[in-house]
Parts: C-alpha cells; sequence; structure tokens
C-alpha cells in the first residue's frame, strides 16, 4: 500500500518564530506553505503566548508550573556527580513540543546583539541594522513596556547611579521586549508568540497556509545524487500513518537540536553539524528592594498618585507597590569592557526554588546575568546510531566544557552580579548569587552554524545547507558566534533575509506544483 502523498511548494518544519518568520514572508511573496510541527497546538490561535490568560498574568510560580509540564528532555539524565565548581550543564537541557515551540512560554527578551562582540559579520552592518528593524516589527518588540512601573523606575534609577561610568548604547536602560500593553486594560501585558508572527496566516483559514499540528517530519529523503532534497517522511501522530510529501523547498526550524537532529536522521550530516555549540552561563540571585529605595518611592512625586490611591484602596496593606504594578524590565547591554547581558526582572522560578511566603513578591527582583562561551569545534551535540528518543529520533548527548578563558569570563560576570544586586537591597534567603546547575536559559547555538565554507559550517549566508539546492535552516543554531544576548531577534532577521531570498530565487524545482494550489493538499496517484 502507497503511502498518502501531499504535493506543496514550501514545507516549512517547526512552528516556532523562527518557522513563522520564513512562513509570513513567503506567503506574502506569493508561495504556498505546509507547516508542520510534532507538537500539539495549546491555544486557539496557532502558537499564541500561553502567559496571554488572565491567571498568569501576575503569577510567575503559577505559570512556571505550567510552563514545566511543556518541556521534553532533550537527553538521558546523567548520573548524579559533584558538580563543585562546575558553572554550566547541558544535562538537563530540553525542548517545547508545541505549536509556537519555546515561543508559547518564553520571556520574550529581544536585543540586538553588539556589532562587535557578538554580531556575526556574515552581512554588512548596514544590512544587520534594516533586518533588525523589520524582525522587530514583526515580534513587536517594545522598551517601553513597563517603562512607568514603580518598581521599574526605583531599579533603574538605582542602578543608572551605581553604573554611571556607563554611557551612550552601554548604560542602564530599558530592557526590548516582545509584547504590548493591552489598549481595553493597561494593567494587562499581550505577549508575543508565533501568533504574532505569522499574523493573518493564524487566522481559521487562510489561502496559502496550511499549519497540521502532530505532525512530526522524521526524515529528509535526498535525491539521487544528493544535491537536493526529493521528499519528506512526515507521521501524523493522531493516525499513526505516514505522509511523503514533495515541496520545491523545504526550511527546517524546529530549534538547535532537533534541527540537526532531523538532518542527521536523513543522512545529510556535513563536517560541521551539530559542533561549535555554545551555551549561556547563567549567573542568578534574587534581592528584596531595600527600605532605602521604599522611602525614596514614598517621597517621589511620579508615584504620589497611585501610592495615594493604595494606602487609600488598601489601608492594611505595608507595601506601598500597588498590586497590579507591572514587573521591572531593565537591561545593561553587552559591550566590550562588559561581555554579558544583564536582565532585572521577574520571571519563571528555578525548580530547586521555593518561594519565600514571608516576603511580599512585589518586593522580590531577579538579577539573571547571561555570559558568553567562544565557539569551540570540540563542543557538541551528538546523535546516536541506535538509540533512539520518544520519539524514534536519534538520541542526542552533549560534549560541552568551557575554556579556561570563558571561565575566568564568567567569574568576572558573577562578581558584577554582585555589585548590581549590592545597589538594590538585600538578598531574597535562599536565592542568593550563584551560576545556576543544571542551568536552563535555552539559548543553545552553532549547531548548524552560517559560514562561508562547508568545512567550518553548516549553512551559507543565505541559510541554505551547502550542497543542498532547495534546503534551507533556520533558529538559533545559525549563531555562529559567541554570544551573551537573547538570541530570537536575530535568528528572525536571519530567517527574514533567507526567506527574501528563496523568493528572489523563484521556484527551481517546479515538479508540476504551482505557488498557487491550496498547500498541504493530498494527491491521488
Amino acid at each position: 500500500m502507497r503511502r498518502p502523498h501531499i504535493e506543496t511548494d514550501v514545507l516549512i518544519v517547526g512552528s516556532g518564530p523562527v518557522g513563522a518568520t520564513f512562513a509570513r514572508t513567503l506567503v506574502d511573496g506569493g508561495r504556498s506553505v505546509l507547516m508542520v510541527d510534532a507538537g500539539p497546538q495549546l491555544s486557539r490561535r496557532p502558537g499564541e503566548h500561553l502567559k496571554n490568560h488572565l491567571a498568569y498574568q501576575h503569577s510567575h510560580e503559577r505559570f512556571g508550573t505550567l510552563v514545566r509540564g511543556h518541556l521534553h528532555p532533550l537527553s538521558r539524565p546523567a548520573p548524579a556527580a559533584d558538580r563543585a565548581g562546575e558553572l554550566i550543564s547541558l544535562a538537563a537541557g530540553v525542548a517545547t513540543y508545541a505549536v509556537g515551540g519555546m515561543a508559547t512560554h518564553w520571556t520574550g527578551v529581544t536585543p540586538r546583539h553588539h556589532p562587535v562582540v557578538e554580531r556575526s559579520g556574515a552581512f554588512p552592518a548596514g544590512e544587520w541594522d534594516a533586518l533588525y528593524r523589520d524582525a522587530e516589527t514583526l515580534l513587536r518588540t517594545d522598551t517601553g513596556l513597563t517603562a512607568d512601573a514603580i518598581s521599574h523606575l526605583l531599579v533603574l534609577d538605582t542602578l543608572a547611579a551605581e553604573y554611571a561610568e556607563l554611557s551612550g548604547p552601554d548604560r542602564v536602560q530599558d530592557l526590548p521586549i516582545a509584547a504590548e500593553r493591552r489598549a481595553d486594560n493597561p494593567r494587562l501585558v499581550r505577549w508575543t508568540g508565533a501568533d504574532t508572527v505569522l499574523g493573518p496566516l493564524a487566522e481559521d483559514d487562510h489561502s496559502g497556509f496550511v499549519l497540521r499540528e502532530q505532525h512530526q517530519c522524521t526524515r529528509l529523503v535526498p535525491a539521487q545524487d544528493g544535491s537536493r532534497v526529493d521528499h519528506a517522511e512526515i507521521v501524523d501522530h493522531t493516525t499513526s500513518q505516514t505522509l511523503r510529501v514533495e515541496a520545491n523547498t523545504y526550511v527546517v526550524a524546529c530549534g538547535a537540536v532537533l534541527t540537526p537532529q532531523l538532518l542527521y536522521a536523513s543522512g545529510i550530516r556535513p563536517a560541521a553539524l551539530g559542533r561549535y555549540l555554545t551555551e549561556q552561563p547563567v549567573a542568578f540571585c534574587q534581592i528584596v528592594f531595600g527600605d532605602d529605595l521604599l522611602e525614596r518611592a514614598a517621597t517621589d512625586p511620579r508615584f504620589a498618585g497611585r501610592i495615594a490611591a493604595q494606602r487609600a484602596g488598601h489601608p492594611a496593606d505595608p507595601v506601598l507597590i500597588p498590586a497590579d504594578d507591572l514587573d521591572p524590565n531593565v537591561w545593561i547591554p553587552v559591550s566590550r569592557d562588559r561581555p554579558w547581558h544583564c536582565q532585572i526582572h521577574r520571571d519563571l522560578p528555578y525548580d530547586d526554588m521555593a518561594a519565600d511566603p514571608g516576603t511580599d513578591g512585589r518586593l522580590v527582583v531577579d538579577l539573571r546575568w547571561f555570559g558568553l562561551v567562544d565557539p569551540a569545534r570540540a563542543n557538541r551535540v551528538r546523535f546516536s546510531d541506535t538509540a533512539k528518543d520518544v520519539y524514534g529520533m536519534p538520541e542526542a548527548s552533549f560534549e560541552f566544557a568551557l575554556s579556561d578563558e570563558d571561565r575566568a569570563r564568567q567569574h568576572r560576570m558573577m562578581a558584577d552580579l554582585r555589585r548590581a544586586a549590592a545597589a538594590l537591597g538585600p538578598y531574597l534567603p535562599g536565592s542568593e548569587p550563584r551560576f545556576v546547575v543544571p542551568t536552563l536559559p535555552l539559548h543553545i547555538a552553532g549547531t548548524t552554524r552560517m559560514g562561508p565554507d562547508p568545512d567550518s559550517s553548516v549553512v551559507d549566508p543565505g541559510s541554505r545547507v551547502w550542497g543542498m539546492e532547495n534546503l534551507y535552516l533556520g533558529g538559533n543554531g545559525l549563531i555562529p558566534t559567541g554570544t551573551a544576548s537573547n538570541p530570537t531577534l536575530t535568528s528572525v532577521a536571519t530567517a527574514l533575509r533567507a526567506a527574501r531570498g528563496i523568493l528572489r530565487a523563484g521556484h527551481p524545482f517546479s515538479a508540476g506544483r504551482s505557488s498557487h494550489e491550496r498547500p498541504g493538499i493530498p494527491v491521488s496517484r
């Protein structure tokens, strides 16, 4: 019995912000797209951020419980060992199998990479700037999301005074966030998800675009001469049926581990596949606002109206910050002398953190300093030729170590974290400064890196796999440099460039298919 057969113009594997960027750009350019994702659709709009639900807007702990249920281990747990002195571990690396991917619960932080310390030289500076502007528009990046919040201004002013030596682009400033205040209720936030990037494609019916949930691409089958992908094999997990999908163009954007995993399973194994892996060590602590900060807030004319309303409406509440005051989102960017990215905000609690019932959450602030690790060929994700994961794909394992220079950089970063914390207040008991091990920044990069030659990279500057005429990749895995800042904005910018290149290239392998046909419709054979 022959497998059901589907023809489409473009097949996109992965439905996160990067896959959504490819889809939106290609459909807007007249191409038709079939997008598949191994995970289920968790919201009415495909890939919507789950924190948009009212129940999670002001409860990090409740939202953290939800998120933990959506994280799947990427490798078998490492045996328990003494981790004294360890600054990072990938043993607990995870992925999210869901329409929208990690963007169903990401923090939404979208800084531009530093043009010297972090950013790849694959594109000219002017082109990077234009791509970043377009990516920020697509993601709805905003630097003023919480700019008027009491806690935000307290943190911003205090750290600006502490780091008075920083100026211009290096100064303490508002953190760029992919989110917007709701027009109907400014105390609530609508967080960007993949549905935001998809825009009109996220509606129930849109000609030119089909999204199939719980459809896992298990193999890309190369043509006989190996120069292109002939077809893809996709398992429909709702029926356990395997589909054969033929497309003119194939785009894989399912994460920095799952993308090279699919290539490996397909026998597409460039020399650099899985190598040059980078990840960001994280120094973390929580502080409780010091009494001096709260005393300043009480007499600050900017806050007078809100504080008066808080005291009048809640006379028994000892905390002067209103319960619906938004969290701080403050940023100290990467710079040449400070090669680490600093976020002062509130986010998901780590698994080993227990909320202190005696401390009001309005007085607590998280400090997360993300470090930079230099790319090294020996650092990599490996895939087994025998063991399979729960999805039947080659099991992943990690080989990752810091160089002496990497380690020295992280200890400088930790000293800087302590400096910032000391300016804001005492440590929350149990959340003193530490490296989060095993860490969970989920910013793995480099595993399908972009570069000028096939020996040291997987894709060319157009995001096309070397030697494959119709196979393109997207995601953090393409970033070839060490980075400390969050990678999503850069990955979306790179995807925009790649998708526009696909449009300029036209249809190299028409195979009788038309870009005006409804994508992903089975055809009889």
